[in-house]
């Protein structure tokens, strides 16, 4: 089963397939079965989407809000060498995505406009060595700081803005707050504003609004993952009108079969339940694409581990991880599904020949670019997949461009919210991860009372 239609690139699910791996895949028989699950699932989503109450696949066919990030971005950047991130989760890996796509190229836009762009960090992991070190190393008169927390109650981001807030008034600083940071945060909209809000105010520092309906993790074609990317020279236009063409499949596709996230979300799902596949392994086989299995993760994890159901996701990266994960892929426990992500690149990159291919032994390296390498590896991995009977799904993209990201992810945003509603748990909440929030104030409760004892 191959699905292509209205994407730029194609979703191979025949190695799921009893046809291709045997009796560790589905047959005919409960493919079907499981497309038909899922249908009704399709139709909510679908009354989802036309009703205007999904924000985050309204979201794709906006262009009003880029513009206000721009003019936010242009006004914070300037003077500007260094711009810190902080934020975590949904708030930072969606934009490390973007950013990191763009590291390796930067659509229309020269080397000299390029290296006139300020440098993107994010610190996403609250750490005291390392919020020290950035605070020490950075010279604050020329970086900028950009917080996001859609609640606005984030510990650890509260912490890293107000360590900084602090950092810069020790610098004598302080007098440039407004000029030196940007919150993304929810608007106060029932006159209780959030800690993010407060410090703002006391410090009239500017807020971008974060959109209330859409989650951290599905906040990535929003302001929280457009701004980051603005910052790289993303085209946040075709990036946004790929995640466009993912709604459109999803609205007007005649059959499941034409549509890549239900298919896909219907088949991992039959494993799951059938074939106790429930290990979801994401290798992408592109550098500029390895924070996007890192995004995938928190994706998957935390919008389908409710209720004791769900599988768990993990990122690796190709070639990197034939060397590492590969083997217990195609002879541990047969639990894995494994996604490709491949990428045509056949005659890329730099070329062996003359006196240097005289050095290798290997005579079929000879004269070949290390997009025929890769190229190469790829397939092989996929096949030994397949002769060793485990589950793989290819996405095959002929170029990484903005538009294809785009469709990438909305592709598994959309997935997952289906995968959510055909296993019956709610893919936008995440009770569990509360408790530790409760517990962590709990403690530091605790030891503030024991040292003023």
């Amino acid at each position: 089963m191959k699905i292509e239609k209205g994407l730029h690139f194609s979703v191979n699910l025949s190695g799921c397939l009893s046809s291709k791996i045997g009796e560790y895949g589905l047959d005919q028989s409960a493919t079907n079965e499981w497309l038909k699950k899922i249908a009704p699932h399709l139709d909510r989503l679908r009354g989802e989407i036309k009703e205007g109450t999904l924000e985050f696949a309204r979201i794709a066919e906006r262009r009003d809000d880029i513009e206000e990030a721009r003019q936010a971005l242009k006004k914070l950047s300037y003077g500007a060498r260094d711009l810190i991130f902080f934020g975590t989760g949904g708030s930072s890996l969606g934009g490390q995505t973007l950013t990191h796509f763009s590291e390796h190229f930067i659509p229309d836009c020269s080397q000299t406009a390029a290296s006139q762009r300020p440098n993107v960090i994010f610190y996403e992991n609250l750490d005291p060595t390392t919020l020290q070190h950035v605070l020490d190393r950075f010279c604050l008169s020329t970086t900028r700081f950009i917080v996001i927390s859609k609640s606005g109650e984030t510990v650890e981001t509260l912490f890293q803005f107000l360590a900084a807030l602090q950092a810069v008034k020790r610098a004598g600083l302080d007098a440039y707050y407004p000029q030196m940071f940007l919150v993304i945060t929810e608007p106060n909209t029932h006159g209780n504003p959030n800690s993010m809000h407060r410090i703002c105010e006391t410090y009239d520092i500017p807020i971008l609004a974060h959109p209330p309906a859409i989650g951290g993790r599905f906040s990535v074609f929003s302001v929280v993952g457009i701004l980051p990317a603005i910052a790289r020279g993303v085209d946040v236009d075709a990036f946004r009108r790929g995640a466009q063409n993912v709604v459109d499949i999803i609205v007007n596709a005649d059959r499941i079969e034409d549509c890549a996230p239900a298919a896909s979300a219907a088949i991992a799902t039959g494993l799951a339940e059938l074939h106790n596949i429930d290990i979801r392994v994401m290798m992408p086989y592109a550098d500029r694409l390895a924070r996007y299995s890192n995004w995938f993760v928190q994706l998957w994890a935390e919008s389908l581990g409710k209720d004791e159901k769900g599988s768990t996701p993990i990122a690796a990266l190709g070639p990197v991880d034939q060397h590492s994960q590969l083997q217990l892929l195609l002879a541990g426990p047969r639990r894995h599904l494994v996604t490709l992500v491949t990428q045509c690149c056949q005659r890329r990159g730099p070329v062996i020949g003359g006196e240097f291919a005289k050095l290798l032994a290997i005579e079929e390296l000879r004269g070949r670019s290390v997009g025929d390498i890769v190229n190469a590896e790829q397939r092989a991995v996929y096949q030994a997949l397949i002769e060793t009977k485990r589950p793989v799904i290819e996405i095959k993209m002929p170029e990484i461009t903005a538009e294809n990201l785009g469709e990438l992810m909305m592709y598994s945003m959309m997935e997952t919210v289906l995968t959510a509603y055909l296993i019956g748990v709610d893919p936008f909440d995440q009770p569990a991860v509360e408790i530790g929030k409760c517990l962590t104030r709990k403690f530091l409760q605790k030891t503030h009372k024991d040292e003023l004892v």
